[in-house]
């Protein structure tokens, strides 16, 4: 059985989208998409360099158009052999249009809001993010609660990210947990976290306009690692998320209970195969990273994709 997986913030590479702009339709669905949320997505994919892209509101509406991109070079006509999809982070509104519970048009209006809201969340907010790497997770997690930090997202194989106020973050660079050691992370404020409460009414408000129909494939949600079989209680999900943890270590927990046998990545890939390769090593990966993967990757359908 085959899942398709999309990555979140902090996976963009300057140039990324640059070999995919000769294939399909590419070109004119990134103008299309610009036009629509504007904001200028080609550049944003292809010469911007690593600062701009870092951005908030803009890195969000990149990865979920190179996801939706992606996706129809893999399946142009049908998505039969996809038995589940699952999202980090902003990759969950990828995901929720690879679905079929919002139409791409939706989506692109919804994680241009979403950056937006989440980037002004965070100005002003003296809060960040680490990455703590390795150790128990109980005591990674009892260490990140005397310091009154959150455990924002729990990915899974032995990777934990912390965010809370920056005097904190600093607290936990100097003394981190037993066993582990903390990496610092080039965000601009504590996502996924009550930090982010400001950003939730103006996606609600968005959300209300949208009308999701139910998942025609298995979408997994990052709150609990559970299949959702409400296509409005994916979008709330999505809106409700933003100020709270990610569980991708559930997720991942999930997609190897339910009998998956395989997971390709959608661009820009690598950061979720990498986790599952080493919390889930019974199921196989394949990240998408170039058009000139697109045959391996029809191979790799076609041998764990559902007839």
């Amino acid at each position: 059985m085959l899942a398709i997986v999309a990555p979140g913030q902090g996976s963009q590479t300057p140039g990324f989208l640059l070999p995919w702009l000769e294939v399909g339709e590419t070109s004119l669905l990134l103008e299309k998409w610009s036009q629509l949320i504007d904001l200028d997505l080609r550049h944003l994919g292809t010469t911007a360099d690593a600062e701009e892209i870092k951005e908030t509101s803009n890195a969000q509406p990149l990865l979920v158009a190179a996801g939706l991109i992606a996706y129809a070079a893999l399946f142009p006509n049908e998505q039969s052999s996809v038995t589940a999809v699952a999202g980090h982070s902003v990759g969950e509104i990828t995901t929720a249009a690879l679905a079929g519970v919002i139409n791409n048009e939706s989506a692109m209006k919804l994680v241009r809001a979403r950056g937006a809201a989440m980037s002004q969340a965070a100005t002003g907010s003296n809060s960040g993010m680490a990455a703590v790497l390795g150790g128990e997770r109980d005591v990674v997690l009892a260490h990140l609660a005397t310091l009154n930090l959150v455990a924002a997202n729990e990915n899974g194989a032995g990777q934990i990210v912390a965010a809370g106020s920056l005097e904190a973050i600093a607290q936990l660079l100097e003394n981190a947990p037993t066993g582990s050691r903390v990496r610092p992370l080039a965000v601009s404020g504590a996502f996924h976290t009550a930090v982010m409460a400001p950003a939730v009414p103006v996606l609600a408000a968005l959300a209300a306009e949208i009308h999701p129909t139910d998942p025609k494939i298995k979408v997994l949600s990052n709150k609990d690692g559970q299949v959702v079989s409400s296509g409005a209680d994916i979008v709330a999900r999505i809106v409700g998320q933003v100020a709270g943890p990610v569980r991708w270590d559930l997720c991942m927990t999930t997609l190897s209970d339910m009998g998956i046998t395989g997971v390709l990545e959608v661009p820009p890939a690598g950061t979720l195969v990498g986790l599952l390769k080493r919390a889930t090593p019974n199921i196989e990966t394949f990240a998408l990273k170039n058009p000139e993967d697109l045959a391996a990757a029809q191979e790799f359908i076609a041998k764990h994709g559902a007839n």
